[in-house]
């Protein structure tokens, strides 16, 4: 790969961009793909969630009661990649994670294929021996360890949000959201504004590339996995973009309605039902070719006709652009053979490329073979590698692009994190937002959050992204579109909005920016460029294999063990060992909680600063969970207990919101609450009314003129409320070099407790407890930002042997 060894001009940044380009792959969770990773927030994830009964989130029981961790499926020793797909419809994808329980994954993820439907296939997971490819894209640039889908649901739904920010009508507040493939295609189109209709209003260039369309065209069906875009450019589905008007579609709708002609000639061979049939699919034919004619395309305005163009660019100018030819191989005493492009299905990109007509913004979709979606072999790594080479083999071009990977959802396939979904800002027992945030058009009718959808892989590379980064701040596919705001700000001076997006997810999804680095490496790892027939070559070998053999269910004496010392298990994944550079992230995050025995509550308040980072600072989602059994969502306790109950919460930058909990609503009138943010952040509180009156709060440490320098340390406040008794207070430290503290509080004393975090890269994780009061319990976990990066979180990867 050429990409890590040309340099961008000096002094230059990602605000010097000229180009980006943006290739949305298919269906692959984050920890599928990456979750054994060095460096990223994988299988050693240290402060996972339980689920209902105390499991540690890895595991996972299916419906005969059978336990399950993930497994490795070794791609070159099984048939894992040809058994196909699994379940990943709205419906299902929903209850996988049960309302944030995260616990029915393999009841709702069944194979489809009888003979797989009783393994634990959503769990299998592959590593870098299995997809070394990707594992060496991720070392040579950015990998973003918090990027969620928009949607838990299938393809086109999540693609919306890529192409429109939104999937549904953002002109009609009742109109219903596009939950499924099927609500909107070819025969359901839309006509909402797209983001590179925005484009084109202010003179961007722009282009979607593909070999082939996905509405027919006369490929038949082999053909067409290997050749046309497999539907992943919803912008055939927007009536604006007047997809008929494509000349192969003019073209194929006259060839087959004179093949219909032939066959209603000769009815006496066909049912009634195939003769139907026939003179339906006729009709429909001559009425679209009346309706798309060359004269009606020359007649639109320019500004549709480029519309059009631009969106279905096709390889037409490659006479083989639609021809298929025979691969032949040895295997072992075998030959074997396997039919393939016969021309060069990036032909267009790589013209572009080449002769520096790139435009601003290009969209990539690629066949169904090379897109990495589970119903085909795993191909896609020559196709990503491909795009990359071809960018490379002019400098010019690479010294002034960014070029983003990013997977439209997760398919059927396991990832340990719940996404961050949004309180209904109409509902206060699902959590509070930050005034101005309605989250009412963030969920369906069914009262079911939209997203965020499960992590999904992405890789940003880029000359300002080199050098094996981690990206850890919450993402989803409107990142995408603010980034490309920003992107045409700096390029060209105008501003553009995608207003599509909702309020509550430009709060808690970045615009990408925080990716790039302001100094990249000079020196970084060089993944070679594959060779596109080998690479069918070993992966369709693959399919000679034998089924996945390395899952067992686990015993009850195993999931003890796991459950009491899960970092020791060696039934558990582990990540590769090492630390990875952890870019600096715009969040200043802080969450607090008091007792209030008056009102016989806890209180929460979660804050998103914005003293340290100003304009540039993040809102924030945040995820409260009670473990153990908490009052039904009407406020009864005790008729109806809930065993790991969620709460959301969403915080504008600068802003800070509130929520308390009735202690009595709490099993035992315990209250234990645990509290989840971006990049590991978490809180936990522990206790009863008649605990101890000792008041926590923990913040980053600030010097110098007005408290405006961060310094990379924390300050941990401790304050005795109680007016008659004294009490020892312990800070034990799970992370780095500290070293435990007792603290001995006088009544209506406090401490101030400055906290150096250097031995770690500013990461903590440490526990406070009261001496004689074991119900009493506060833990706080996460990073200090200060503007630097840093190292990944030490406590990834420390399992490995």
């Amino acid at each position: 790969m050429k990409a890590l060894s040309i340099e961008p001009a000096e002094g230059s940044s990602f605000e010097d961009a000229e180009h980006v380009v943006i290739l949305m792959q298919e269906n692959r969770s984050f920890d599928h793909v990456y979750g054994s990773m060095r460096g990223v927030r994988g299988f050693d994830d240290p402060r996972a969630i339980e689920t209902p009964g105390g499991n540690p989130v890895w595991l996972q029981t299916d419906s005969h009661g059978k336990t399950y961790a993930p497994f490795g499926l070794k791609i070159h020793e099984s048939r894992s990649t040809w058994m196909r797909d699994l379940p990943h419809d709205r419906k299902s994808q929903v209850a996988a994670t049960n309302q944030g329980k995260h616990d029915q994954w393999l009841v709702q993820k069944k194979s489809h294929v009888k003979d797989y439907a009783d393994m634990p296939l959503t769990l299998g997971f592959y590593d870098r021996q299995d997809v070394p490819f990707y594992y060496a894209f991720a070392d040579a640039f950015t990998v973003c360890d918090q990027h969620f889908c928009s949607i838990q649901s299938c393809t086109t739904p999540n693609r919306l949000f890529l192409w429109s920010g939104t999937n549904r009508d953002p002109r009609d507040a009742s109109a219903n959201a596009r939950l499924e493939n099927h609500q909107i295609d070819h025969d359901s189109p839309a006509d909402w504004t797209t983001f590179p209709e925005r484009l084109e209003e202010q003179g961007i260039s722009w282009k979607f590339y593909q070999n082939e369309l996905y509405i027919s065209t006369g490929l038949d069906r082999e053909a067409d996995s290997w050749l046309g875009n497999y539907g992943d450019n919803p912008l055939e589905y927007f009536l604006q973009y007047h997809l008929r008007f494509h000349p192969a579609r003019m073209t194929y709708a006259r060839k087959r309605a004179e093949e219909l002609r032939g066959l209603l000639a000769d009815e006496t061979d066909k049912s009634n039902k195939e003769v139907a049939r026939s003179r339906d699919e006729l009709a429909r034919l001559e009425k679209e070719m009346a309706e798309y004619t060359p004269e009606r395309y020359a007649a639109l305005p320019a500004k549709e006709r480029s519309l059009h163009e631009r969106a279905f660019a096709t390889n037409t100018g490659d006479p083989k652009h639609r021809e298929m030819e025979t691969l032949r191989y040895r295997d072992g005493e075998m030959e074997r053979e396997v039919k393939v492009p016969a021309g060069d299905v990036l032909f267009q990109f790589r013209k572009d490329v080449t002769e520096g007509k790139l435009p601003a913004v290009s969209w990539l979709a690629a066949p169904e073979v090379f897109s990495d979606h589970p119903s085909a072999p795993w191909y896609g790594a020559w196709y990503v590698s491909e795009v990359l080479d071809i960018l490379t083999q002019n400098p010019e071009v690479w010294k002034k692009t960014v070029f983003i990977l990013t997977y439209d959802e997760n398919d059927g396939y396991y990832d340990h994190v719940p996404p961050f979904v949004p309180p209904h800002t109409q509902q206060p027992a699902t959590g509070a937002a930050s005034k101005g945030i309605d989250t009412t058009l963030d969920f369906d009718e069914h009262g079911h959050a939209l997203g965020l959808g499960y992590r999904v892989p992405m890789v940003i590379a880029s000359p300002w992204s080199r050098g094996g980064n981690v990206c850890s701040q919450v993402f989803d596919h409107t990142s995408v579109l603010q980034f490309l705001e920003v992107f045409v700000r700096n390029r060209s001076g105008h501003e553009i909005k995608e207003t599509n997006i909702s309020p509550w997810r430009r709060t808690v999804c970045g615009d990408l920016t925080a990716a790039f680095q302001k100094r990249p490496p000079e020196k970084s790892v060089h993944p070679e460029a594959l060779k596109r027939d080998r690479v069918v070559e070993q992966i369709h070998r693959s399919q000679f294999q034998g089924l996945p053999e390395s899952f067992r269910s686990l015993q009850p004496d195993e999931i003890e063990a796991i459950r009491l010392a899960p970092e020791e298990s060696r039934f558990l994944p582990q990540q590769e060992a090492g630390q990875r550079v952890s870019c600096a992230l715009p969040y200043e995050l802080k969450v607090d909680g008091r007792l209030k025995v008056k009102d016989g509550a806890f209180e929460m308040t979660f804050e998103a600063g914005h003293q340290d980072f100003g304009a540039k600072s993040a809102g924030a989602p945040f995820q409260v969970y009670a473990p153990g059994k908490f009052g039904s969502a009407d406020g009864g306790a005790g008729t109806s207990l809930e065993s790991c109950r969620r709460w959301s919460f969403a915080v504008s930058a600068g802003d800070r919101v509130s929520h308390a909990w009735k202690v009595g609503d709490f099993e035992s009138g315990r209250y234990h609450l645990r509290a989840y943010g971006p990049n590991g952040f978490y809180r936990e509180f522990r206790g009863a009314l008649d605990g101890p009156a000792l008041e926590v709060s923990f913040d980053s440490e600030r010097t110098g003129p007005n408290a405006g320098r961060l310094t990379g340390k924390g300050v941990l406040n401790l304050l005795n409320r109680d007016s008659s008794r004294s009490m020892k207070v312990m800070v034990t430290h799970h992370v780095g070099s500290g070293v435990a503290s007792g603290h001995l509080l006088a009544p209506g004393e406090g401490v101030r407790v400055v906290l150096d975090f250097a031995s770690s890269h500013r990461w903590y994780d440490f526990s406070i407890v009261v001496e004689g009061n074991q119900g009493f319990g506060r833990r706080c976990a996460g990073r200090i930002e200060n503007g630097e990066a840093g190292l990944s979180d030490p406590t990834l990867g420390r399992r490995h042997s």
